[in-house]
């Protein structure tokens, strides 16, 4: 609760959320519902300010996501605090050459943009480096800009061509650059001041027309998830209920995807983006589909052996069964080999090498060489 005050207008970024004393995660509920703190110590009762938002990560119950149990089973937290958070995004571990060189394209130019950048003194971010930008003189041009103060101003007006990226100067040219030819991107200091003047000057607000789609897309939600619970036998409920606090959620996303824009209105095309990402992260989150496209990822060297319809939990529960009895402990096996065995014994293939593959992304199962070979290793 104490960092959630202290963040008041900004973020909290929780780290390790599934880890969290139980009542210190009771303690927040308070925070993301009223966005007050409420104090009651040594005599004194008073509410604090917590207006923030919360961005917070969590691991699943097994240390990695089990495509064989539902949503609920690998997600160890109540409904009461997942049902606070606006979206919910499962972010899975897939083993894919392509997203891996990207992912390593990435932190490398961190890297290297970080000894660059102490290399020049603090030059900056984003291409901005350590190089001077903008004369210090375009006044006008700084207040078309929209973002720096009457200070602010005055400082750039008196600075020099060697200044930093830091600088008012360097933030209005990087964003008038941007705006005017569409080139290039927006550097953090730019993209910070942009996000400051979006909270400060622009309150979008809900047409008639916008919450007559949001109210109408709600109950289809709703419906849809009443639908699937009663196909599954009612044995199953979602992960995360969806209820009014959903409807506040996309209202919020609808917003603020209208400020980004600097829009007074939220539009047609907030609403449709603000469904987008609700279907694909609380939506996909909550699903009581087991066996559905979405939630069971195809990786490793089997990907072409998995491209046949998906088996149900059933049958790749069998097929793990073949395979535990079959592989003992430390004994390593011709792939192919097993697979034949299985079919020769009535499994479908494919189960059979989508049941392996999961057991290898559980830890249960090496490939080796070249993925020809399997040993089990627990």
């Amino acid at each position: 609760g104490g960092a959630m005050v202290l963040a008041d207008g900004g973020i909290v970024a929780i780290d390790e959320f599934d880890k969290m004393r139980p009542a210190d995660r009771v303690a927040i509920h308070e925070a993301m519902e009223q966005q007050t703190i409420s104090v009651a110590k040594a005599g004194i009762t008073t509410v604090l300010n917590s207006r923030s938002s919360v961005l917070a990560a969590a691991n699943p119950v097994f240390g990695r996501y089990d495509e064989l149990k539902s949503a609920s089973e690998n997600i160890d937290l109540m409904s009461t605090i997942l049902s606070r958070f606006d979206l919910i995004f499962l972010v899975r571990d897939v083993r894919d050459e392509d997203r891996d060189r990207m992912i390593c394209r990435h932190v490398m130019g961190v890297h290297i943009g970080n000894s660059r950048g102490a290399e020049s003194g603090g030059g900056g971010f984003g291409g901005m480096g350590g190089t001077g930008v903008g004369d210090g003189n375009g006044e006008d041009d700084l207040m078309a800009a929209g973002m720096l103060g009457s200070d602010n101003i005055q400082q750039a007006a008196n600075s020099t061509t060697g200044g930093n990226s830091y600088s008012a100067a360097a933030i209005a040219e990087n964003a008038m650059r941007v705006a005017t030819t569409g080139q290039g991107e927006l550097d953090v200091p730019t993209m910070k001041k942009y996000i400051q003047y979006c909270k400060a000057k622009c309150k979008p607000c809900l047409s008639d027309e916008a919450g007559d789609i949001l109210a109408s897309s709600y109950v289809k939600i709703r419906d849809d998830v009443r639908k699937r619970v009663m196909e599954a036998g009612g044995q199953e409920q979602a992960t995360i209920p969806i209820t009014v606090r959903q409807l506040e959620a996309l209202v919020r996303v609808s917003e603020s995807l209208a400020k980004m824009r600097l829009d007074s209105r939220v539009q047609s095309e907030d609403i449709a983006e603000a469904l987008r990402l609700f279907k694909v992260s609380t939506m996909t989150a909550s699903s009581t589909d087991s066996t559905s496209s979405e939630r069971v990822g195809v990786t490793g060297s089997t990907a072409g052996l998995m491209s046949a319809a998906m088996p149900s939990q059933e049958e790749l529960m069998r097929a793990e069964t073949f395979l535990r009895s079959r592989l003992a402990i430390g004994a390593v096996l011709n792939k192919q080999r097993v697979v034949e065995e299985a079919s020769a014994q009535g499994y479908n293939a494919m189960v059979v090498a989508r049941a392996l593959s999961i057991m290898v992304s559980r830890g249960e199962v090496q490939e080796r060489n070249q993925s020809r070979m399997v040993k089990r290793v627990r």
